[in-house]
């Protein structure tokens, strides 16, 4: 797994994890990404994934029978795949629901590379 991110400065920074850098609880949630990419067809083949923050809206209680929109931050995927005819395709929420991943693991997941690269960069 590679972040990608911007310094304070603004340049762009990489930093390289392998499965033996992270702790039992990272990789528990890290498999937890990966597996949702098995919605692809067998014809598609993951080649790269991002995962960004966004405010996905959400429907939240009705006051006086009025529906109230909120935003609500969480992670979202976005796939490049290749076919083994080599055309490559994008893959989004737009299309896959499933890679909107909602919950607490998933956030805590996300922020623990990318609030601890920031700081230290």
């Amino acid at each position: 797994m590679t972040a990608i991110f911007p310094d304070e400065s603004g340049f762009i920074q990489n930093q390289r994890y392998r499965a033996r850098d992270l702790s039992a609880e990272q990789l528990e949630a890290f498999s937890g990404v990966v597996a949702i990419l098995t919605v692809l067809s067998d014809e598609w083949k993951a080649i790269q994934a991002w995962a960004r923050l966004a405010p996905v809206a959400a429907q939240s209680s009705t006051e006086n029978r009025a529906e109230a929109v909120e935003a609500i931050e969480k992670v979202v995927l976005t796939v490049e795949a290749v076919n083994p005819r080599g055309a490559r395709k994008l893959f989004t929420s737009a299309d896959y629901p499933e890679f909107t991943i909602p919950g607490a693991a998933a956030m805590e997941f996300f922020r623990q590379f990318t609030d601890s690269l920031s700081i230290s960069a």
